[in-house]
Order: C-alpha cells, then structure tokens, then sequence
C-alpha cells in the first residue's frame, strides 16, 4: 500500500471512529441530559447532527419512521457509519 493510501485509510478511519464514539456518547447522554442543557451535550449534538440531518431529512420527506419512540434515523446513521468504516477496512486492506 503506497503512502498516501495508508494516509487516506487512517484519516478517514479515525474520523469515523470519532463520529462513531461522538454518536455513542450523544445517545448515553441523552438518557440524562437533556439537549438544551448546554455544555458536553450542546457539543455532541452540533458535531454529530450533520452526519445524521441527510438521514432524518429522507426519512421525515417520506413519512418513515414518525410517532416512533425512538430515533431510528439516529440508528441508520449509526450503522451506516460502522457499515462504511468495515468496508473501507476490509478494502484497504488488499
């Protein structure tokens, strides 16, 4: 694998694993905060609402997912994330 490869793999790697572990801590956080509290959870919802706006927009412009009790397009965004992180591993690898 040349260098700027391996570079590539790694940034966008560690990029994700930090959306990945944002997104955990903003849904463990929101069983006791609340979003407007400010401070750690004000942090987590700006730097992760944008990886999980495209979503929530598709899902509301169709009608899924509504009256739900939990956030699934928080969920897809998740797994998404994860999906695309498994695969650039595994693709990057060979």
């Amino acid at each position: 694998m040349d260098t700027f490869a391996f570079v590539f793999k790694k940034t966008v790697t560690l990029f994700l694993d930090a959306a990945c572990i944002a997104m955990l801590a903003r849904a463990v956080l929101s069983w006791f905060l609340r979003e407007e509290d400010g401070g750690i959870m004000y942090f987590l919802v700006a730097v992760t609402e944008p990886l999980i706006y495209p979503v929530r927009a598709l899902c509301s412009r169709f009608g899924w997912f509504e009256n739900m009790p939990v956030d699934l397009p928080f969920m897809i965004s998740f797994v998404l994330l994860s999906t695309l992180e498994l695969y650039l591993e595994a693709y990057m690898a060979l």
